[in-house]
């Protein structure tokens, strides 16, 4: 299983078991949709699939303050896909 089957695995996952938003998923879900487009973000990529399993709306609310909120996977989209933006370099 490539990389963006792997996406679209934990995103659906993260739907059902975390209550990801369904606006993130249609962002995740066409990142795995357009390989090509994301193929040179490997790294984010993977941060990408180890936040998923610790998505939850509330976190970093609480007394520790862990999990992956709206703020820190949002930030991780907005690379992501201005990676993809970002003329290539000479």
């Amino acid at each position: 299983m490539d990389l963006f089957d792997r996406l679209r695995q934990a995103t659906l996952l993260a739907q059902e078991e975390n209550e990801l938003p369904d606006c993130f998923a249609r962002r995740i879900l066409s990142i795995a949709d357009h390989p090509q487009r994301y193929r040179n973000s490997r790294e984010l990529l993977l941060l990408l699939l180890e936040q998923l399993p610790d998505y939850d709306t509330y976190a970093q609310t609480g007394y520790l303050g862990m999990g992956v909120d709206d703020t820190i996977l949002r930030a991780t989209l907005e690379k992501l896909e201005g990676s993809q933006r970002k003329p290539p370099a000479p």
